[in-house]
């Protein structure tokens, strides 16, 4: 109980509203994907047509090179997550070097080693849920490589036109989903750096919070690429009108 005082209940009211942002922030951007044009939305048009085509080329090593490169960049991400646990936890059995060092930058709170420590362990629980998101997309997007591995050729006459329909959806599904869990480990990397800002002070961490939230909404729904992404083949909000149940995530 103490040392819960200790840390100050301030802390606590930071680490709230941290949290009802990037897990309000999530459950918004999937909910309004199924409303309205978003960028994980629109690529997932994209992604039917590709696996569409895939399905009528007899030739897929260029398919399965771009998912071997998505799938490279994913392996980064995964691959500095281990790197920044192993500072972390160093980090964190160094807490009074590090309390001692920060006491000399004058901008930073002046916390306490239980407040020090939690605010470490804030950071590496994020980057251990990132590290679990990143090698779980990883693995989707094998699956993918399995599927245009099994995808039928286009001159297969046992395999009926629904059939390749259904391929091409559930193809696009399963990349689909790989993406999802890239987009959430990328988010909690966003939401990292305003963890970063709570060694400055809680105000600056809340207003970090609501900033990385704007900045991530803003990309999401209302960049330049996610224009240029429905103008290409006239995508456009026929995602949401035409055969939504084709489309539907």
């Amino acid at each position: 109980m103490a040392e819960l005082n200790e840390m100050g209940s301030l802390n606590f009211i930071c680490l709230g509203i941290f949290l009802s942002c990037w897990i309000g922030y999530a459950r918004f951007a999937h909910f309004m994907a199924k409303r309205t044009a978003s960028l994980s939305s629109v690529l997932h048009v994209h992604r039917i047509n590709w696996m569409r085509r895939m399905l009528q080329r007899e030739v897929r090593v260029g398919d399965a090179a771009l998912i071997a490169n998505i799938e490279r960049n994913v392996n980064f991400f995964a691959s500095s997550c281990v790197l920044i646990i192993a500072g972390l936890l160093t980090a964190i059995t160094a807490t009074e070097k590090i309390k001692d060092m920060l006491g000399t930058v004058s901008f930073t709170a002046g916390d306490t080693l239980p407040q020090l420590e939690l605010k470490l362990m804030v950071l590496l629980g994020i980057f251990i849920y990132s590290y679990f998101t990143f090698t779980w997309s990883m693995r989707q997007f094998g699956f993918a490589s399995v599927l245009i591995g099994a995808a039928p050729s286009p001159d297969d006459t046992t395999v009926t036109a629904n059939d390749r329909r259904s391929m091409a959806i559930y193809s696009a599904k399963v990349i689909d989903q790989a993406s999802r869990s890239y987009n959430n480990g990328l988010r909690a990397f966003y939401f990292s750096m305003a963890v970063l800002s709570w060694f400055i002070g809680p105000y600056i961490f809340i207003g970090a919070s609501l900033l990385v939230t704007t900045v991530l909404y803003q990309r999401e729904f209302l960049s330049s690429s996610l224009k240029a992404l429905k103008q290409a083949e006239n995508v456009g909000e026929k995602v949401f009108t035409d055969d939504k149940e084709l489309y539907r995530r």
